[in-house]
């Protein structure tokens, strides 16, 4: 994800200027964008004739200060590497405007919110260590062509990759996952698949105007990618249907400061479970049928991003606002609306004119029939008292909040430690809320 608030991805342009001031650099330099510097001049050179390779690591570290299930005061730490090649085909075999890109990522380590901050019983919605999950192993994450056509008007991506890449997406410097990423897929999670998770998939864009397009993309919608030992799985074996999200992005510049809209609708016609009712429209709970089963899942998506104010001297110093917001199918969904908000500024000091700080705000709210459901189960296990392991709390809302300190250390190395505070931890008014000490670490080798 770029570093907010770059709001657009780099252009051609901006690509060969990066090229050209990152060409020669010396391994661990300050201003160069990788660990390893140029490797001699090879990897500038690599660039020009259209082979670009680059290897992240992200690393996160958790601890409950305060509260949670479990008030031990213990650590969590979990990170991921990418190693990541983009191929220029136009230079390398003469294809018109067509990239490659192929990625690999490798994740593992331990998540605070599992056993310390959310209660087993029924587990959390946001995490404090956003970059834990969907299986600690190894995945194709990314593998597309893409290829432009009409002057860049229109472009097609094919391959594997996750919906979040393109639709909905977001920054990701926070570290609690509410605020960090493709927030869709935080909250439908059995549908619609974020990195690292990639699936069969095509996305259509058309540029109405310079700031404005539309796009609409069709992914392979396989519960089985998400299992550990597939995460190099290319068969559609498993395939229960398909995702189809439509979203319309405008990217302006107000007063010279940009912003990016985003509104969106997506809609699942794999079989989706109720989360209630069974055949009879009855609770499930109580009568011990099967829930019922239902043709489709859908829902939508809002997302702001805009700087504000900037100085005269630096305009990628200043402040930026930013708000999301997703609405979902109370019938099959157990999260069936969240909202979030938050700034960022950046350069706060003369010193320090690449750091950056931000704060946020989320609320993650249940379903009220998933609410029901929960209720009706304890009836029919005949458990009341909470304390009692058979019970089944019941979730209501989790609110979020976290502020976080970038320390820019290098291009190629951002340390960013924060705090969170989650109240009722996974939507479980009787847990306490929770206070967690974080460090994010982004560096580019």
């Amino acid at each position: 994800m770029p570093r907010f608030p770059a709001l657009r991805p780099f252009t051609a342009p901006l690509l060969c200027a990066f090229t050209a001031a990152a060409h020669g650099a010396a391994p661990f330099e300050s201003d160069s964008p990788w660990m390893l510097g140029d490797w001699n001049g090879t990897r500038g050179e690599l660039a020009e004739r259209g082979y670009r390779f680059n290897l992240d690591y992200t690393g996160e570290m958790g601890s409950n200060l305060h509260g949670g299930h479990d008030h031990d005061r213990t650590a969590r730490y979990s990170d991921q590497f990418a190693f990541g090649s983009h191929l220029d085909l136009e230079k390398i075999l003469g294809w018109d405007a067509t990239e490659f890109q192929l990625t690999v990522t490798e994740r593992h380590g331990n998540n605070i919110s599992n056993d310390r901050i959310n209660d087993p019983r029924v587990g959390g919605f946001t995490s404090a260590q956003e970059v834990w999950g969907r299986g600690q192993t190894w995945r194709l994450t990314q593998m597309w062509l893409k290829q432009t056509y009409f002057d860049g008007a229109l472009d097609l991506k094919v391959g594997r990759f996750g919906e979040g890449e393109d639709f909905n997406s977001f920054p990701c410097d926070f570290q609690n996952l509410a605020f960090c990423g493709s927030q869709v897929g935080n909250w439908v999670g059995d549908s619609w698949y974020n990195w690292p998770v990639s699936q069969w998939a095509a996305r259509l864009r058309y540029n109405l105007t310079p700031e404005l397009y539309a796009q609409v993309g069709a992914f392979e919608q396989n519960p089985s990618n998400l299992e550990r030992h597939n995460g190099f799985k290319l068969s559609g074996s498993g395939t229960q249907g398909a995702m189809f999200p439509l979203e319309l992005v405008w990217s302006p510049a107000i007063r010279g400061l940009k912003g990016e809209y985003r509104a969106g609708y997506y809609y699942s016609n794999a079989n989706a479970k109720d989360v209630y009712r069974d055949d009879n429209d009855q609770s499930a709970a109580l009568s011990g049928q099967n829930y019922r089963s239902r043709s489709s899942k859908h829902g939508f998506w809002l997302g702001a991003q805009q700087q504000v104010t900037s100085l005269a001297s630096d305009h990628s110093r200043g402040l930026s606002v930013f708000a999301n917001a997703t609405l979902h199918d109370k019938k099959t969904n157990v999260i069936d609306n969240y909202v979030q908000a938050g700034v960022v500024y950046r350069g706060p000091f003369d010193a320090r004119a690449k750091d950056d700080i931000g704060f946020a705000l989320a609320r993650v709210h249940v379903n009220p029939a998933y609410r029901k459901n929960a209720e009706a189960h304890n009836r029919a296990a005949g458990v009341s008292d909470f304390d009692d392991p058979a019970y089944l709390p019941v979730q209501d809302t989790e609110y979020s909040a976290e502020l976080y300190y970038g320390i820019h250390l290098a291009d190629w190395l951002t340390l960013r430690p924060n705090l969170q505070y989650i109240r009722h931890p996974g939507g479980v008014g009787r847990v306490d809320d929770a206070l967690v000490g974080g460090l994010k670490i982004q560096s580019h080798f």
